[in-house]
């Protein structure tokens, strides 16, 4: 696989998590009456799945150039990683003025996984060798 092949693989996968995520959030905030764009607003959505997809990708890439027999368990640790992140989300103070603040975990949770899933359904469409 190329680096070139690798920033493919994680703009497929950005784009994919990135709408995913957007239209999670305008779904979430019309269901309960919502806005929580001060706080997550579609810039901080799309550029943290940039950065989640790009780390993946680039860890794929340097994964596969060493031993393609890892790539089971370098998807276990993207996993936990995803996993280990919602500690972000649920000790994030947000300011006093914000409405419905016991709402925002259950808005946030979920985008955390978007991007491991959108690079996982990508990653077979690539070539695994070295």
């Amino acid at each position: 696989m190329t680096w070139q092949q690798t920033w493919r693989m994680s703009v497929i996968s950005t784009v994919l998590a990135a709408a995913a995520c957007l239209v999670f959030n305008e779904i979430y905030n019309q269901a309960f009456a919502t806005n929580f764009s001060t706080i997550a607003g579609a810039t901080n959505i799309v550029a943290s799945v940039l950065i989640g997809c790009t780390l993946m990708a680039i860890g794929y890439k340097l994964t596969i150039t060493k031993a393609v027999k890892w790539l089971g368990w370098v998807n276990v640790v993207y996993g936990l990683l995803s996993f280990i992140s919602i500690i972000g989300v649920l000790a994030f103070s947000l300011p006093l003025e914000t409405e419905s603040p016991e709402l925002f975990p259950g808005l946030m949770i979920p985008m955390h996984f978007f991007p491991l899933l959108s690079f996982l359904i990508v990653q077979p469409f690539f070539k695994h060798s070295k």
